[in-house]
């Protein structure tokens, strides 16, 4: 099944009506395209934050997954599956989060795991990453600083998932931020993140992030698709636009994976285990970081072996 998708990089803030007026207008271009599968950036629903510095005063306005404006989000995307982040409300909690939706509702929540510098002070942490069916295929969701750790997509990957769409506020270099933004070293890492994802574990990568500037963040557009092999296959470059490719995707996974199957041939027995403390534990949260249907095919120990691979 051959499937139109895009990555969009674009701005956005704190007006959720303003966002919601954007949202529209790129879910209706993408349409119009013949999209199937879009990808917004991180915290597109109300802004990210305006510094890093953990202000608690600057937190998004906080959504409810089953509230107004994810359904209206919904009925946006309505044949399409549109995938868009914002500040989940949990009871006395928030999360930077990312709902996957279509016009019948809601098809997977995931919370951010991973939190740079002081996110940590304005969000409470995620718990996990899962997979799910959707009408484009089986997809995993991360936001961010996530794509920084390889367990995160192998997790995704030994889930199942075909796709993974990584939602993005990205920022430049605060402490020596290049005069051309597409040589920032952050423009740099977010590429090579994106790039090592894809094809570490050979699946199909799209990766939206936000534009433009906001507070004191200035962020390095860059949206694109990766194939399976980490190339690219459709970017906007860090002025921001609609990055899109056309794939049949699970012919082109069977391709990659024919004679050099990256997930087949790990040897998870041979992987220590780390030598240092791990991270303190998260934030309780009052659900899963995923809110979806089980894994299908994977079993605790292949779960397991994930980490370290």
């Amino acid at each position: 099944m051959t499937i139109r998708m895009a990555a969009v990089a674009a701005p956005f803030d704190r007006d959720v009506e303003g966002c919601f007026a954007r949202v529209e207008r790129l879910v209706a271009a993408a349409r119009a395209d013949g999209v199937r599968l879009l990808a917004l950036p991180e915290a597109c629903l109300g802004g990210y934050l305006h510094s890093m510095d953990g202000d608690p005063s600057d937190t998004p306005p906080a959504l409810d997954p089953g509230g107004p404006e994810i359904r209206r989000l919904a009925a946006l995307a309505g044949d399409m599956v549109v995938c868009a982040g914002f500040c989940e409300a949990a009871g006395d909690l928030r999360y930077n989060s990312v709902a996957c939706v279509t016009g019948d509702g809601v098809l997977g929540v995931h919370r951010k795991v991973h939190q740079p510098l002081s996110e940590d002070a304005l969000f409470a942490a995620g718990d996990g990453f899962a997979a799910f069916d959707t009408p484009v295929g089986r997809l995993g969701m991360m936001i961010c600083y996530d794509k920084a750790f390889p367990e995160s997509a192998r997790s995704l990957a030994l889930d199942g998932a075909e796709i993974v769409v990584c939602v993005s506020a990205w920022p430049a270099s605060r402490t020596d931020p290049a005069p051309d933004l597409a040589d920032d070293r952050w423009t740099r890492r977010f590429d090579l993140f994106d790039q090592a994802r894809a094809l570490e574990n050979q699946v199909v990568w799209l990766s939206a992030n936000q534009s433009g500037t906001f507070g004191s963040l200035r962020f390095v557009g860059s949206a694109k698709i990766v194939g399976p092999g980490g190339e690219i296959l459709a970017r906007t470059g860090v002025d921001g636009g609609t990055a899109t490719a056309e794939l049949d995707v699970p012919a082109t996974l069977t391709t990659a994976r024919r004679s050099m199957g990256h997930l087949r041939d790990r040897r998870p027995a041979a992987y220590l285990a780390p030598a240092f403390p791990a991270a303190p534990a998260p934030v309780p949260g009052t659900g899963p970081a995923s809110r979806t249907a089980p894994a299908s095919g994977v079993d605790g120990a292949a779960a397991a072996a994930a980490v370290g691979s």
